[in-house]
């Protein structure tokens, strides 16, 4: 070191000294904090000790150490009364300043080891350089407690310390790169050492300004905070940790160094290349912070953005409401799917969609209706597992019990009422439900059932409205049809005066061809409607019925018949209704060459109508959402009303509709009736 870097060093040593003194005298005179005053007046002493005589001197390590240990004992504090209320949290952090003041114990040790040992020797050069490493890992560590008391301030709280905890950084990373670049080539340090006491003089005043800017608030933990600061951690103690290796490799293993370091680096490329893809790691790495840093499970603040935002922000291209709500819900235990569950006519739960969940066969209905009176009496948070193991408070249906993925199942209660419940898949980590996962998901099941029940009633009130909009347009076509009646009226009574008149006949056959017009155009317009009035239920041969259609449609498609059925109890306008929607269906779906199939058959008390084609199929997510809901067609052109139409006249006679159909395949509808031997009990039991 040349005299004028020396005179630099000690000087600005010597200045730094002074102000930090002259700082921690104010500070102790104001009585504004004695750890405070103390970390000044250890960081004045040790530039005063520097300034003497430079890095050399015997205790400079020590002093050092001294210095940061006054520095972290201060933030500790800091950090402490903020958060004094949460013993949690505490201990966790209370552990990470531990680690750091066990390294500065074990770096005082080898500080002055290393003087004791012959310069010539090599245990001499192993302890200054575990020295330098030492001293390293205390920078990194003091740096990442900087970073985290500063992100763990209230917004007041930050505002006031971010000068002071700013200098502290820059002091530390000085130290860092110091000591890094004294590791690697220690003859390039010199410098470096000297300008030391420079900046120290710069920082002393940047800390008097950071004292007298205000009042601040308390310190809240962050997680995103910690477990970016717990990621600096590794990545810090993963560097000198090599660094160290590498050194006691060189050390022992010799001329057999290199192929030990290449090895070692390759073996450390492949498992992060394992683990960090890995979500199963992730998930784990997080429950274990969370567990050990944390009071609390759940940071409730961003778990509600969160799931604010996936429910209530769909994007561009949004995903159906019910997808939306299940991936809201399964974000929260990091669940990897979910099935949405509502409520039906019944009372029962049905399957209405899913997120990452494989398509499936499920009953109907999926829960019945005293499950759902049971958990809508309970209103909690099942946890399949328990009931696996012989929770039998709620009867579950069986494929839910046995199916192991199924992990929890959060009801929907809206008002009191269960409208649904959604099933989440099991965690990638495995782990049992507790207090804070139940209370989520009840909390987020109850929102939940607010947007699907406000969905609802905005789905029913635009079915009103397109009703409003069809009856208005019925009235107008009704209208049109009075002026036709009138004026067909009209030309009837002047037939029987003028029927001998050629000219008038001429007219006549004119007024008539128009009026057929006109009464085209408004069958066009009208989609199929109630035929007759509804009569009483009597025995009604479905083989007569079947055939007369088919023989009505056959100019239009090829039809074919085939099977016997017993005769119905039923209306039978209505079944010829029902069946001609089908059968129309069906043709419109079917390609020309293509039959479609009537099929009668038996089955129990019921008598049955296939209605098959070859067509294109329906996927199960539109025949769950769309297929009987009025004004949603399938067809161009189409009104909607014609599935919608048939099952609702099956069913006021009793019997039902159900539904077979693969994309690429085809469909089957199947009209179930009652037999004509069937009595009303009986009936109205079995349609239930």
């Amino acid at each position: 070191m040349g005299p004028l870097l020396q005179i630099i060093g000690d000087g600005g040593h010597a200045l730094a000294a002074a102000l930090f003194a002259a700082l921690g005298i104010i500070v102790l005179r104001r009585r504004e904090g004695a750890l405070l005053a103390t970390a000044l007046l250890m960081t004045s002493c040790w530039a005063l000790y520097i300034s003497f005589g430079g890095v050399a001197r015997p205790l400079s390590g020590l002093v050092e150490n001294i210095r940061n240990a006054a520095w972290l004992l201060m933030m500790f504090v800091m950090l402490r009364r903020g958060e004094g209320r949460q013993p949690g949290p505490m201990l966790a952090v209370g552990t990470v300043y531990a680690a750091v003041a066990a390294l500065i114990a074990l770096q005082c040790f080898v500080d002055l080891s290393w003087r004791q040992v012959s310069p010539d020797s090599d245990l001499h050069l192993l302890l200054v350089q575990v020295s330098l490493v030492l001293h390293m890992m205390t920078a990194i560590g003091a740096l990442v407690l900087v970073h985290n008391l500063y992100s763990l301030a209230a917004p007041a709280g930050r505002e006031r310390i971010a000068l002071l905890m700013g200098a502290l950084a820059a002091m530390w990373t000085y130290d860092l790169n110091l000591y890094a670049i004294g590791y690697f080539a220690i003859e390039r340090a010199t410098e470096l050492y000297a300008l030391r006491g420079p900046l120290m003089a710069l920082l002393a005043p940047i800390m008097a300004i950071a004292l007298y800017r205000g009042d601040g608030g308390p310190l809240r933990l962050s997680r995103t905070v910690t477990f970016q600061s717990l990621s600096i951690v590794a990545v810090g103690l993963y560097i000198v940790a090599l660094g160290a290796l590498i050194a006691l490799i060189e050390l022992v293993a010799g001329p057999m160094a290199r192929q030990v370091e290449i090895g070692g680096m390759f073996m450390s490329v492949v498992v992060a290349l394992l683990l960090l893809p890995s979500s199963r790691f992730r998930a784990r790495i997080k429950m274990h912070v969370a567990q050990h840093f944390f009071q609390h499970r759940y940071d409730y603040r961003l778990e509600w953005m969160r799931f604010g935002d996936t429910i209530g922000r769909p994007g561009d291209q949004p995903a159906p409401l019910g997808v939306r709500a299940v991936k809201a819900v399964a974000d929260i235990t990091q669940s990897p799917g979910g099935l949405l569950l509502l409520r039906d006519e019944a009372g029962g739960l049905s399957v209405e969609t899913g997120w990452n969940w494989p398509e499936a066969a499920y009953p109907h209905p999926a829960v019945p209706r005293e499950a759902v009176a049971a958990l809508e009496a309970a209103a909690l948070v099942v946890d399949l597992d328990r009931v696996r193991g012989g929770d039998a408070r709620i009867a579950l249906p069986e494929w839910m019990t046995t199916d192991e993925r199924i992990w929890a199942l959060a009801p929907l209660i809206h008002f009191d009422r269960m409208i649904g419940a959604i099933l989440l898949a099991r965690p990638p980590v495995d782990r049992r439900l507790d207090w804070e996962d139940f209370d989520m998901l009840s909390a987020a099941g109850r929102q939940v059932a607010t947007y699907i029940s406000e969905a609802q009633g905005q789905r029913a009130l635009d079915d009103a409205q397109r009703f409003d909009e069809f009856n208005r347009r019925f009235a107008f076509i009704i209208h049109d049809v009075k002026n036709l009646v009138s004026q067909l009226s009209l030309l009837a009574r002047n037939a029987q005066r003028h029927a001998d008149n050629p000219d008038f006949r001429a007219d006549m056959v004119l007024t008539l061809q128009e009026s057929v017009g006109k009464m085209n155009d408004l069958l066009a317009r009208l989609s199929h409607h109630s035929k007759a009035r509804a009569e009483e239920p009597r025995a009604v041969r479905l083989d007569a019925i079947v055939a007369a259609i088919a023989r009505g449609r056959a100019g239009q498609h090829r039809i074919e018949t085939a099977g016997a059925a017993p005769d119905a109890l039923a209306d039978p306008a209505r079944v010829e209704q029902i069946l001609t929607h089908l059968v129309q269906n069906a043709i419109d779906a079917s390609a020309p060459d293509s039959p479609v199939r009537l099929r009668l058959r038996r089955q129990d008390d019921w008598a049955m109508v296939d209605v098959i084609d070859q067509g294109c199929g329906m996927t199960a997510e539109y025949m769950r959402r769309d297929l009987f809901k009025p004004f949603s067609s399938s067809k161009p052109g189409g009104f909607g009303i014609g599935a919608f139409e048939a099952r609702a006249l099956a069913e006021a006679m009793g019997g039902r509709i159900e539904v077979e159909s693969r994309v690429g395949v085809g469909s089957r509808f199947t009209l179930v009736l009652p037999t004509a031997g069937t009595m009303p009990g009986m009936l109205t039991g079995k349609a239930a």
